[in-house]
């Protein structure tokens, strides 16, 4: 009925922490993609928990036996599918001791640290991108902090719905490119706002400016509010970068509210070489950044900047008398760190009242690497992405369809559909790299994001012998075909 003395807890905390370290060390040793079959996990575990307690050392001896295996490791150096999202050591003994602490910074009185520790490491991120303006909050993923965004955003443009609700408004609209992460249209719907009006993208797969500014235009003239605009920076398919600039002008020219989708791509704004692809949105209303993603932060953590942080209050702000804090306790810099005017709380800021501390990790992350440190890591990715493009380049039965200044590249052998996804089951077959694939024009592609902290050139090298491999399978395939089909056409 109790939990664990000190000393008991000490002794499987080392034991924990020494797998930890082992598995770090060995975890090549594993296949990237797990090859268990759906229900595996299921059917090794029984319906009901037990009636009586059963010892952690055990505990941990099943985990290895039934969960391990049926792990993806997301870990693991050939891990390109997807965005890597590869913590860092550093954020992982952070994500420890927060789960130690327990902590929940709803409130400042609740956690004075985790509060005012979550406003130095957002602002220090913040800084580090060009985002000075407003406040910073992490949620946990993208999908929360774009809701967030839209929410705000509707708050900014019916005030009365607070109260009242949308029913009978105006109609207002929501734009993003064909190419928008599918949590743009969830958020959307979730806010209220219906489904986004898809924009038509360029032949580099960046929105369309001038097909953005038509379909604002004709909603308009038909009595439709311009609400607000999403753009990407590092879209999901292709890492695709929407013109951030020319986007913020027509945005302002609508006086639609302009949230910016980069939770994979934003950490590159720190990279100078880079700055021309971000350079405007520091005039956006909300960006969203993942430092979960490709800035080595263990999942969840995602920062939603805010330069209205009024309007994102206004969507959220509830305060119940057991919540609200004596008069003293809300002056003396937070409220004025937070936002000028603003509420003093983070929990104001979104629909979490309980809040984890992961600004602890970030923290730590941030602090570690030191801004060199994470440029030299991304620049790093970048070149090898670069590199693997220049094999694809160089060989005539490869094509790349698309291209990015970030660290992913979509490419394709010269073949059918089918034949992709056979090269594509032969690369994750091997348990040596993952890959995914993505439609791209309509067609197969296949698809891979370098960003992995331990990631090195030769595990780059892998996986182009293995794409290699897998076409060279596929093409004997098709010949063995077409010379059993010729024989059988003779008489």
């Amino acid at each position: 009925m109790h939990d664990l003395d000190p000393s008991e807890f000490r002794r499987l905390a080392r034991r924990v922490a020494d797998w930890n370290a082992d598995y770090l060390e060995r975890v090549e040793e594993f296949p990237v993609l797990s090859g268990v079959s759906p229900g595996s996990v299921l059917a090794k575990l029984p319906d009901f928990p037990p009636e009586i307690g059963r010892e952690l050392d055990e505990l941990l001896q099943e985990f290895e036996r039934v969960i391990v295996p049926a792990l993806t490791h997301w870990a693991h150096p050939g891990f390109f599918g997807y965005f890597p999202a590869a913590g860092s050591a550093a954020g992982a003994l952070g994500e420890m001791i927060a789960a130690v602490l327990n902590s929940n910074a709803m409130v400042w009185r609740s956690s004075p640290a985790g509060t005012e520790l979550e406003l130095v490491a957002t602002g220090w991120l913040g800084r580090l991108l060009g985002l000075t303006e407003g406040i910073g909050v992490i949620n946990d993923t993208a999908s929360s902090s774009t809701m967030y965004a839209l929410a705000a955003a509707r708050a900014r443009a019916y005030p009365e719905a607070e109260e009242a609700g949308l029913f009978g408004a105006r109609p207002g609209r929501v734009y993003a490119s064909e190419e928008a992460h599918s949590s743009v249209e969830k958020a959307a719907r979730v806010a209220g706002l219906g489904k986004p009006v898809r924009i038509a993208t360029r032949s580099d797969l960046g929105m369309s400016t001038d097909a953005l500014h038509h379909a604002m235009d004709r909603d308009l003239a038909c009595g439709t509010k311009p609400l607000a605009v999403v753009a990407t920076l590092g879209t999901t398919s292709t890492a695709a970068m929407d013109p951030i600039g020319e986007i913020a002008e027509i945005a302002e020219e609508h006086g639609a509210w302009l949230h910016v989708d980069a939770a994979y791509g934003g950490v590159a704004a720190m990279l100078p070489e880079l700055h021309s692809y971000f350079r405007g949105w520091e005039r956006a209303d909300s960006v969203v950044v993942n430092p979960h993603k490709w800035l080595f932060t263990p999942m969840d953590c995602s920062v939603l900047f805010c330069r209205r942080p009024v309007e994102l209050a206004r969507a959220f702000s509830i305060r119940p008398e057991y919540l609200n804090a004596p008069e003293p306790e809300r002056r003396g810099g937070v409220r004025e760190r937070a936002a000028a005017d603003g509420p003093a709380d983070l929990m104001d800021y979104g629909l979490s009242l309980g809040r984890r501390f992961r600004a602890l990790k970030l923290w730590l992350v941030l602090n570690s690497f030191g801004r060199a440190g994470l440029v030299a890591a991304l620049r790093s990715h970048i070149a090898m992405c670069r590199r693997l493009e220049d094999w694809i380049d160089a060989e005539a039965d490869w094509e790349r369809v698309a291209s990015s200044p970030l660290a992913t590249t979509a490419f394709r052998w010269r073949g059918g559909d089918r034949d992709n996804l056979r090269i594509l089951a032969h690369v994750n077959g091997s348990g040596r790299a993952f890959v995914i694939h993505t439609l791209v024009g309509g067609r197969v592609a296949l698809r891979a994001a370098v960003g992995n902290v331990r990631t090195r050139p030769e595990h780059v090298e892998e996986l182009w012998r293995l794409l290699k491999e897998g076409a060279e399978l596929v093409s004997h395939h098709q010949n063995s075909c077409e010379a059993l089909h010729g024989a059988e056409a003779k008489p």
